[in-house]
C-alpha cells in the first residue's frame, strides 16, 4: 500500500523536475547565473548547453542508480535480498515506499535547485530572497527520511534476530 502512493510521489516529482527543468531552460538567457555579488550581478555563470546537460546527467545518474536496489526487491532480481525481504513481509513494502519516496525527495531538492537558479538569472521575474525557505526544508526532508531509513534497519534486524521472516 505504502509503495504505491511511494511511486505515485516518485512519479509526480519526475513530472515536476521536467516541467521545472524546461520552463526555467525555455526561459534562461545563453548564460545561467549560480553565485552573485552583494549587489546582485552574476560572479559565476555557466553556458545554457552546459547547465542542460549537467542537470540532466545528475539527475538520471542518481535517479538510476538509486532505483536499482527497489527493482532488485521488486523483482527478485537477487535471492539473498529476496530472502530477506520475501514477498508479504511488512519491512519489503516499508523500504521500497522508503526508496521510492527518498528519490521523490531528491527529485524535489533537484526541482528547488533549478528554479533557484532560474531566479539568480531571471531577477526581473523572480526574486532569489524567496526561495530561502526551501534551502531549510530539503536538509530537514533528508535528515528526516536517513533516521526513517534508520528505524526501518533496525526493525528488520530485529525481525530477522527473532526469526520471524
Amino acid at each position: 500500500m505504502y509503495t504505491r502512493f511511494a511511486k505515485f510521489f516518485y512519479f509526480l516529482s519526475i513530472g515536476m523536475f521536467l516541467f521545472v527543468f524546461l520552463y526555467a531552460y525555455a526561459s534562461m538567457p545563453d548564460f545561467a547565473t549560480y553565485e552573485q555579488n552583494s549587489k546582485g550581478l552574476p560572479v559565476k555563470q555557466l553556458g545554457k548547453e552546459s547547465f542542460f546537460y549537467v542537470t540532466v546527467i545528475i539527475f538520471f545518474v542518481y535517479n538510476v542508480l538509486l532505483i536499482i536496489p527497489g527493482k532488485m526487491i521488486e523483482m527478485k532480481g537477487n535471492t539473498s535480498l529476496h530472502r530477506i525481504f520475501p514477498v508479504g513481509d511488512i519491512y519489503r513494502d516499508r523500504i521500497l515506499a522508503w526508496i521510492y519516496s527518498f528519490i521523490g525527495i531528491l527529485n524535489l531538492s533537484t526541482c528547488i535547485m533549478v528554479f533557484y537558479i532560474h531566479s539568480l538569472t531571471n531577477q526581473n521575474e523572480i526574486r532569489s530572497a524567496e526561495y530561502n525557505v526551501f534551502f531549510y526544508i530539503v536538509p530537514i526532508l533528508l535528515v528526516i527520511w536517513v533516521m526513517a531509513l534508520l528505524f526501518l534497519l533496525v526493525g528488520k534486524m530485529k525481525q530477522v534476530k527473532t526469526g520471524t521472516v
